[in-house]
């Protein structure tokens, strides 16, 4: 099913606290019933399914807490000078809290809020630290916590394995200036020698890189596995006609790429990702100080699969995959 983008949402909140919990405004509106309704600015990367599904799941967090909220949602449309434009205008604007969804635009937020003193909550952010959007994985940093994608690699490399077990080289695709992309490559590194694999990377500073990329790493590989490489899964289509028309398969790091042509993954639920998100930035408009909120980590995955995609590429997935997995098809042929 495809989600539609959220840009303009009302439903409930309350806020009070320190510099960073969020204490209300003298210009808070009022929602007509005595209760405060706060304004939350949310920044998504890119328009992805994953990213959508953060925010959907962010606005279910919200709900379910009984907060009072109008809520204002834009996409950079992968631009990094558009992310920082709207990092700044939801500063300029006083929000009482926003929402960075991916790794560029939480640190685009922290870097316009935090002066403002207005509290930030990350999502879909695979390296926290290593993003410095916190200081440990038990301490927050200043003014922003949230909630991390932080993919099971293992989860991902004995799925490969017990689909591929044959296959020798597994392919990456990743942007080298993402600092959540270069993280999951060291986990990759560190990992796939235990299952048999060899890694075979491949780096891009742009979407018009792809192509070529994609040329050459479909003649060095067996399988290629995505990860939430922002300009990757916003360029999906192109990595999946070449692989396919290669006979390479391709998995993918959540349901949503499965379903767009991946043939299966290990990964996790990014509407859940996005609800916990929500209920910590909750907590902080109720009044606990975001800087004492370490951030969480999904430890729940999921396996996925695409059977049209895989025969495609004439990969027969074994019945003790089928019978664990959920099935997810192309858009346009679900109901």
């Amino acid at each position: 099913m495809q989600l539609k983008k959220i840009f303009s949402i009302i439903a409930a909140a309350a806020v009070c606290g320190s510099l960073f919990a969020g204490c209300a405004s003298n210009e808070t509106a009022d929602n007509g019933s005595g209760d405060a309704k706060y304004n939350i600015g949310v920044l998504q990367y890119a328009d992805h399914p994953s990213l959508e599904n953060c925010l959907e799941g962010f606005t279910q967090g919200l709900d379910s807490e009984g907060i009072s909220y109008e809520l204002t949602a834009q996409s950079a449309k992968n631009d990094d000078s558009t992310n920082t434009q709207i990092a700044q205008q939801f500063a300029s604007k006083q929000m009482d809290l926003v929402c960075g969804i991916a790794t560029p635009s939480a640190q685009a937020c922290y870097n316009a809020c935090f002066e403002a003193g207005i509290p930030v909550i990350f999502n879909a952010v695979s390296d926290p630290v290593a993003a410095k959007l916190a200081e440990s994985e038990t301490q927050a940093m200043d003014g922003i916590t949230g909630v991390s994608d932080k993919l099971p690699v293992e989860a991902q490399l004995e799925l490969i394995r017990e689909m591929l077990p044959e296959a020798k080289k597994i392919g990456i695709l990743y942007t080298t200036s993402e600092a959540n992309s270069v993280s999951t490559i060291e986990d990759y590194k560190a990992k796939v020698a235990d299952y048999g694999f060899e890694l075979v990377e491949r780096g891009i500073t742009n979407a018009a890189d792809i192509p070529q990329a994609v040329d050459i790493l479909v003649n060095e590989v067996d399988c290629i596995t995505n990860m939430t490489d922002n300009t990757v899964v916003n360029n999906l289509p192109v990595l999946i006609e070449k692989a396919t028309a290669s006979g390479v398969p391709v998995f993918g790091s959540e349901e949503e790429q499965v379903g767009n042509g991946c043939i299966a993954s290990a990964g996790i639920d990014y509407i859940e990702l996005g609800r916990k998100a929500g209920v910590i930035a909750a907590r902080v408009l109720n009044g606990e100080d975001v800087s004492s909120i370490p951030y969480e980590t999904m430890t729940e995955s999921k396996i996925t699969i695409n059977p049209d995609a895989a025969e495609a590429v004439n990969v027969e997935i074994p019945q003790s995959i089928t019978d664990r997995a959920e099935v997810k098809t192309a858009p346009s042929e679900e109901s």
